[in-house]
């Protein structure tokens, strides 16, 4: 299987997320050539059946979709130099956890017309290539991003990948919705786990507390064990929303402190988030969506029709040459 262009999907970056959607595109029949700067990852994507390029202009110079995967500093050298050789026709999208830097940039190397954001939502506290699984973003959510501007072909594209070889149910939405969302569900999370992982650090009981951590503490310090500077980069480039976010819990802490040693109630801390809690025990399907397909037809303006329907909580699930197929979101 190859695009609808005849040309390979191009993956530049393979760290967990480009290794992981590289490794899943082969095993699904897709044609895929990717690269990375590592010339050792490169050495061990090929190993592991890959088609490798040695750079980014040999990777992009035939694509008809370029998936950009590397991290958020490199961002503005490789959007240059897939300006440069990637074919005019070619849709570029990205898998970053932060959307509208990234379209920044992509817009500064004058790819702007030609992008489509998208970040899948999965991910392990392991990075680079070994650490890759074909089975990561199989069949997981994805948010894809878009501006005013976006060119409808290319969102079909990128549509058309996610639900189609990679399984995925997709939110189209803008890039600042993302970026907000993102900062309560995933970069909010890094900081306070880094914070748990940091109390610990420096407690005096520090070898007795990690003797005895069990469940809660594994849990809730998973993500701390994220390379610290790719969880610094992806907080400090989403700063804008990151921030306020960690003011609130930072407000609402400060609360439950002065609660605590007042002797005053912890209620409404503990129980302010019961209708998420009862929501989420009733959800035993998870993936699976039980309500009834629909058809966004392609005409008129349906990009932003899309973002409209996938604000109030619709997914995408598939799509065909006339209409696009959305659904309940699914039970996660």
């Amino acid at each position: 299987m190859v695009s609808a262009a005849g040309r390979p999907v191009a993956v530049v970056g393979l760290g967990l997320i480009g290794g992981s959607l590289a490794r899943l595109l082969d095993a699904r029949g897709v044609d895929v050539v990717a690269t990375d700067a590592s010339p050792a990852t490169r050495a061990a994507a090929r190993r592991a059946g890959l088609t490798v390029a040695d750079d980014v202009a040999a990777c992009v110079a035939t694509a008809d979709l370029v998936v950009l995967a590397t991290p958020l500093r490199a961002m503005p050298a490789v959007a240059a130099e897939v300006a440069a050789h990637a074919p005019a026709s070619a849709t570029v999208t990205d898998v970053g956890s932060v959307k509208g830097p990234v379209r920044n940039e992509v817009s500064a190397a004058g790819l702007g017309g030609r992008y489509v954001g998208a970040h899948p939502m999965a991910g392990t506290e392991h990075s680079g290539f070994d650490a890759s699984d074909v089975g990561l973003l199989d069949a997981v959510r994805w948010a894809v991003t878009v501006d005013a501007a976006v060119d409808p072909a290319r969102l079909e594209a990128v549509l058309a990948l996610v639900t189609g070889p990679c399984a995925g149910t997709v939110a189209v939405l803008t890039d600042e919705v993302h970026d907000e969302a993102a900062a309560l569900v995933s970069h909010v999370p890094h900081v306070v786990a880094t914070q748990l992982l940091n109390a610990v650090a420096g407690a005096p009981v520090r070898e007795v507390a990690l003797g005895l951590a069990a469940g809660s503490f594994r849990d809730g310090t998973r993500v701390a064990f994220t390379d610290p500077a790719r969880t610094e980069a992806m907080v400090t480039q989403n700063a804008a929303w990151v921030a306020p976010a960690l003011r609130k819990v930072v407000r609402d802490l400060e609360l439950v402190i002065a609660a605590l040693e007042s002797n005053g109630s912890t209620h409404a801390f503990f129980r302010t988030a019961d209708d998420v809690r009862a929501a989420g025990r009733r959800q035993t399907s998870p993936g699976v969506s039980t309500g009834a397909v629909e058809q966004v037809p392609l005409v008129g303006d349906w990009p932003a029709l899309l973002v409209r329907r996938c604000t109030t909580g619709v997914v995408v699930v598939g799509i065909t040459p006339t209409a696009v197929e959305v659904a309940p979101a699914p039970a996660r």
